[in-house]
């Protein structure tokens, strides 16, 4: 399928690892050209030596003002048509195990930041009458997932603010939707086995096992297929489509919404 994208340049934020790396390559196998976000300098001059002119590298922390101001002016400098939101989340923790100054953090590095940006950059879609915003959150969001209450509740503050935005933009050719995986062959879900290895007493493995065995589909999910729905999200062809949740779990959230 083409996704006529191939003129196209998209900002993805933590473009090397996880979802923002498996999103970045979906959208540079299509021809688009991709700014990319990261913390680790090295890793975006080897996939800019890779993609030469396609990949463009940006070296920054998103939570801090100097990289969302520096992301907002790229965006307006490269005419940008979309833009991939993504971040690492908080520790797993049970409520009882968390302190203020975690939901502190976790407000900072998962909800503060993404509001500044998006703020920065619906300007810029509105006057050019096009946009695809694209948030990568958690399958939490549908049904609570165990030792994630920091990010449960504070993703579900991001996905409150994109439908109203989703609304609020609406008949202006901008699309504002969120993926919401759940367990997926990425570094993020070490924390999770980590955490159930030492709730439950036992071995890492047994417990990433254990993991999998609870998911209907019996296997974590390839974070390189949730990259091409993201592709297909932040291209022309999903222009009907907005202030959605996509789920991508395997079947574990039982809601039928």
């Amino acid at each position: 399928m083409d996704l006529q994208i191939a003129q196209q340049t998209f900002i993805v934020c933590g473009a090397t690892s996880g979802f923002g790396h498996a999103t970045a390559k979906a959208l540079l196998k299509e021809g688009a050209t991709v700014i990319g976000i990261a913390r680790h300098t090295d890793k975006l001059k080897k996939l800019a030596e890779i993609h030469k002119q396609n990949f463009i590298p940006l070296t920054g922390d998103l939570t801090t003002q100097k990289t969302i101001d520096e992301v907002a002016s790229e965006a307006r400098k490269h005419d940008i048509d979309g833009i991939l939101i993504n971040s690492a989340g908080p520790p797993a923790k049970s409520f009882a195990e968390t302190r203020i100054e975690d939901w502190d953090t976790a407000y900072q590095n998962l909800l503060r930041w993404k509001v500044d940006l998006t703020q920065k950059l619906i300007p810029h879609f509105t006057k050019k009458e096009y946009g695809r915003i694209v948030y990568i959150e958690s399958a939490s969001v549908k049904q609570p997932i165990e030792n994630l209450v920091l990010s449960t509740s504070i993703r579900l503050a991001v996905v409150g603010m994109m439908k109203t935005l989703s609304q609020e933009i609406s008949g202006q050719n901008i699309t504002v939707n969120t993926i919401a995986p759940g367990s997926h062959e990425t570094p993020a879900i070490e924390r999770l086995i980590k955490k159930k290895s030492e709730t439950d007493g036992i071995s890492y493995d047994d417990a990433r096992q254990k993991m999998i065995n609870n998911i209907p589909a019996k296997k974590m999910g390839d974070p390189e297929k949730l990259g091409t729905l993201a592709a297909w999200l932040l291209s022309p062809l999903s222009e009907f489509v907005t202030g959605q949740v996509y789920a991508l779990e395997g079947g574990n959230v039982k809601s039928t919404l």
